[in-house]
């Protein structure tokens, strides 16, 4: 058998920041399966639910690009440390207000102030994690041979989107404080073991030379993939904020049973992510382009066929084939990025995919919920408008010698 032109020894620390990433997500993805009850328990409104979750999506929009550069300038290690102890105490924080509002509900702006404030600054502090990672990664692997890497990253936060709700949902029926308190735990344990297990390297050298070189938000080299994570990020949110409105208009459910069936597809789309992304770790050799051209068209047929979608099996199948082809599109925009770029560029350029995957998160959800009103197949089908004009924009992409 042919050795692994990857090996993980080649990237320092890569169990731990796999750790993180899974971590990490599972905390992110806690506070959504509890913020339904938490409102319902405070006398909030259902938008002020949509509303801390969005401030966090602008935070991460704002910030990633600013965490990834400043891990070019001093270091992948201490910017994770950083970020990961500010998150920790901030969702402690968070955890400690619901356990205290639950026993004794303050006033409502009280509660929107905290539970918006709180929820953003985890946004902010997280959008730290991803480019870095992904930098650090990109540090360590040759171009051409990071997208299996990259792979092993996207499956643990596939994972956590699956885990973390299903747990944060088991353990809130021995109490909604206790969930969260037992997700501020992930990022602290993701912390030490990063500490413990990551090596201190110094910061990538830059040229010796002239001024120091800034990365253009609009850099032509990023083009392909900041097309991609966008149309990545706008689709699954779409898709995620349809799902549970179409499996009771479309399929005739009541909320409670369109609820489970929201669920169900949810699940179908982290299964199919992982699967698709082990291919993608297996198979190192196909180019990141041509990976994002195959899942954009595999998805974009996915989401596409939901406006056919007549019962239930139909709705998990048509979720579980867009997340298929997800599962290529996601780690192959990340190891292109890297591929674009010099050494010294790489934070930069993983924060610029990340501020436009914040921005993904937030116009997502707006625009799915304004094109069903219109008609419950509009959100579906413009996915695949979308995505199809991804698959062919990454198709006719150079195949071009990374820096």
């Amino acid at each position: 058998m042919p050795a692994d032109p990857t090996p993980r020894s080649a990237v320092p620390g890569l169990p731990a920041l796999v750790f993180t990433a899974l971590a990490g997500t599972m905390a992110m993805m806690a506070f959504v399966a509890v913020i339904g009850p938490v409102v319902r328990v405070l006398g909030l409104a259902e938008w002020h639910a949509g509303l801390s979750v969005t401030a966090a999506g602008v935070l991460w929009m704002l910030a990633a690009r600013r965490w990834g550069a400043l891990s070019d300038r001093i270091g992948r290690k201490r910017v994770l440390l950083i970020a990961l102890a500010a998150y920790a105490l901030v969702y402690v924080a968070m955890a400690v207000f619901v356990d205290l509002a639950l026993r004794h509900p303050p006033a409502v702006l009280v509660s929107v102030a905290v539970l918006v404030g709180t929820r953003a600054l985890v946004g902010l502090f997280y959008a730290a994690v991803p480019p870095t990672a992904s930098a650090l990664v990109a540090d360590a692997v040759p171009a051409g041979q990071r997208a299996g890497v990259m792979a092993r990253l996207g499956a643990a936060n596939a994972l956590g989107m699956v885990l973390g709700p299903a747990a944060a949902g088991w353990i809130a029926a021995r109490g909604i404080a206790v969930s969260l308190y037992l997700a501020a735990l992930l990022p602290l344990v993701s912390l030490i073991a990063l500490w413990w297990r990551l090596p201190d390297a110094p910061p990538p050298q830059r040229p010796a030379s002239g001024p120091r070189p800034v990365l253009a938000m609009l850099d032509r080299r990023l083009r392909l993939p900041v097309y991609a994570v966008f149309a990545a990020m706008v689709s699954v949110t779409i898709a995620q904020v349809a799902v549970g409105f179409f499996a009771i208009d479309r399929l005739g459910l009541s909320p409670l049973d369109g609820a489970r069936a929201a669920g169900l597809s949810l699940t179908a789309v982290g299964v199919g992510l992982i699967v698709a992304q082990a291919l993608v770790m297996r198979l190192k050799s196909v180019p990141p382009a041509r990976w994002i051209a195959l899942g954009a068209l595999v998805s974009a047929f996915g989401f596409a066929s939901v406006s056919l979608v007549a019962v239930q099996w139909q709705l998990l199948a048509a979720y579980g084939v867009a997340a298929f082809g997800m599962g290529f599109v996601f780690p192959s925009f990340q190891a292109l990025t890297a591929d674009s770029v010099e050494a010294h560029e790489q934070g930069a350029a993983a924060g610029t995919v990340a501020s436009v995957q914040g921005l993904g998160m937030v116009v997502g959800p707006m625009a799915g919920t304004l094109l069903y009103r219109w008609s419950p197949n509009a959100p579906y089908l413009l996915v695949g408008a979308v995505l199809l004009v991804l698959a062919a924009a990454a198709a006719l992409h150079p195949a071009e010698a990374a820096p």
